[in-house]
């Protein structure tokens, strides 16, 4: 039996890959993908007219009423296109193209859109509307023609013969290769009930997704008079699904079947009450919407969040929490007041000694670090010493020849110096911390064991430090633990805190930086570093997702710098390429490729970052 579904299974995966690699109208071999070309299409877009607020981003494929062969009907594909479109926001271009059977062509096209959008403007006819700018295009670059005449040619080629549709359809697909092969020829486009052939060439509509192509074509007086500033009502197709939890019912499976009855329980989750701005434009974007109606009970409930740890088994809060701002790029503001952040010591963390594994490493650190704690330097202009100061010696003869005689030291002297220097170390915290690095260490062993002989470094070296680690639960709960502040000594106290430490929720990056900064406002010292510890990008429950949170964080690294701070971010994933460049600057983060490694790079880096 076991041989049998094995066998059935893979002559399933043969067919499955047979038979939709046939029906597939595209060239996988020539495919290019737009994360590659993104930086260089947003300039494109925006030196040749682009507006300056809009983005390229990557659009999602889209589903149109085409006429599928039978070949497409049995692989169930080609129900969803690659479609380029323009919004408010954002450039949409297809995550990848592989439209044409050529690399170059492929590119050529990514090019051409960019194009095409930057003298596009609102949409009232969607055939006219292409043509018009096609040509505006070609106009204003005259050297195009050539290209686009060769995507146009390679593209007819590859559409659908009309001979082979029914009448309505074979009459729209003359007008559209009419209207590709010369722009602004076509003025009425015929009717048909099912979409044409998608056009990568062309913008599509960014409203009324989930309409066919004929409906597209039609100029809307609706949609013409719709007045500036209010959305236009469309289309969509819904379904309604029953969310009503029945009690009873008969049980048609058989019971070993089941994994668990455990694995569903109907609660009702504690929800973020921030309004969603975004939600009427996703909304719009969508194709199909699906719409439940839900009983609330009137009567007394159990609210339940399974997320935080009851009072008393949680970390024992330090003070009242304070409220710090956020930035919001979409409104370019500070939103004063929107974060919640509250200090944390560790519970029932007792003193621990240096564990006996490091006590090797640190004892050879502390040596490598001694001399800088006995650095000598040399004192110029002073009064005695043990040489003769030959440039203040040079200076004063100058002076003496011109009548001027200031008094000044003409000595050099030895002396010892104390470093003025204070850094603030932050440990990010968050759950994905407990994810394994190998058989032995989990990323969160390798945190604690870093910041251990960081500290012991440090408190050789005599320099002022802080530990904080962080983590959060939406805007409402950012958690700082604090492990060592500037006024407190290191001891087997601290130690014992850094070696209670648990992986906690999420990255509220921004929100700990700025709690950072303000911890460092009362600092004296001369020089300020800012060492950021992560190993992910900044993320949370709620809008910190995406751009949100990577625009906040670059808020608050720029803030921090405005108060004298030097911030840099020590991390050890390795997409972090993506991501940090833009927050920290280029030459404001390193990545560690082996974080075993990370407890012995952590002491020679801050070396690095300290030397004058």
């Amino acid at each position: 039996m076991a041989f049998t579904l094995e066998l059935e299974e893979w002559v399933g995966s043969v067919w499955h890959r047979f038979i939709t690699r046939r029906a597939s109208a595209d060239f996988p071999e020539a495919r290019v993908e737009l994360v590659s070309r993104q930086r260089s299409l947003q300039v494109l877009f925006r030196a040749t007219g682009g507006a300056r607020h809009q983005g390229v981003e990557a659009a999602s494929d889209r589903e149109l009423l085409v006429r599928r062969n039978l070949l497409q009907q049995i692989a169930g594909t080609c129900k969803q296109v690659p479609l380029a479109w323009c919004d408010g926001d954002n450039l949409r271009l297809p995550a990848s193209l592989a439209a044409f059977p050529n690399v170059g062509l492929n590119e050529e096209l990514y090019r051409w859109l960019a194009l095409l959008a930057a003298q596009s403007g609102p949409m009232t006819h969607w055939g006219r509307d292409n043509q018009r700018w096609t040509l505006a295009v070609l106009k204003r670059y005259p050297a195009l023609r050539p290209r686009y005449r060769r995507l146009v040619e390679a593209h007819l080629s590859l559409r659908p013969d009309p001979e082979s549709l029914a009448p309505a359809e074979a009459a729209l697909e003359r007008a559209l290769c009419q209207a590709l092969r010369e722009p602004g020829s076509v003025e009425h486009f015929p009717r048909s009930e099912r979409a044409a052939w998608p056009l990568p060439l062309w913008l599509y509509p960014p409203r009324n997704l989930a309409l066919p192509q004929a409906a597209d074509l039609e100029e809307s007086e609706q949609y013409l008079a719709t007045p500036p500033g209010e959305q236009q009502g469309g289309r969509k197709r819904a379904e309604r699904i029953d969310d009503v939890s029945r009690d009873g019912g008969l049980l048609i499976v058989r019971l070993e079947n089941l994994f668990s009855w455990t694995e569903h329980v109907d609660l009702d989750r504690w929800s973020d009450d921030s309004e969603d701005p975004d939600a009427a434009r996703v909304a719009e974007d969508l194709d199909q919407l699906t719409l439940s109606r839900t009983r609330l009970r009137k009567g007394g409930g159990l609210k339940l969040h399974l997320d935080l740890p009851p009072a008393d088994v949680d970390d024992l809060p330090l003070g009242e929490g304070i409220r710090l701002p956020e930035w919001d790029y979409r409104q370019q503001r500070l939103q004063a007041d929107f974060v919640s952040v509250q200090t944390y010591v560790p519970r029932d963390c007792e003193p621990q000694p240096l564990p006996l594994r490091l006590r090797g490493p640190a004892q050879r650190l502390r040596r490598q670090f001694e001399h800088l704690r006995n650095d000598r330097q040399w004192l110029r202009q002073q009064t005695q010493g043990s040489e003769l100061d030959l440039q203040a010696w040079l200076d004063f003869h100058v002076e003496r020849q011109h009548g001027q005689c200031s008094e000044r030291g003409l000595f050099l002297d030895q002396r010892q110096t104390r470093r003025d220097l204070a850094c603030l170390l932050l440990a990010d915290l968050s759950m994905s911390t407990d994810a394994h690095l190998n058989d032995e260490h989990r990323v969160i062993d390798v945190i604690r064991d870093s910041l251990l002989l960081f500290a012991e470094t440090l408190s050789v070296l005599g320099d002022d430090f802080a530990l904080y680690g962080f983590s959060s639960l939406r805007r409402q709960s950012v958690r700082m633990h604090e492990l060592k502040a500037f006024n407190q000594r290191y001891d087997d106290q601290t130690r014992g805190r850094i070696q209670g430490l648990k992986p906690g929720y999420y990255t509220r990056m921004g929100a700990a930086i700025r709690q950072a900064t303000q911890r460092m406002a009362g600092c004296k010292r001369r020089r300020k570093l800012l060492l950021l510890i992560s190993d992910g990008k900044p993320n949370d429950l709620d809008l910190y997702e995406g751009r949100y949170g990577v625009e906040d964080t670059r808020q608050a690294v720029l803030e921090a710098r405005r108060q004298g701070l030097t911030p840099f971010c020590i991390t050890i994933d390795r997409e972090a390429g993506d991501y940090l460049p833009y927050m920290f600057g280029a030459n404001g983060y390193t990545l560690i490729r082996q974080p075993e490694q990370l407890p012995l790079r952590l002491p020679q880096l801050y070396r690095q970052l300290t030397q004058d």
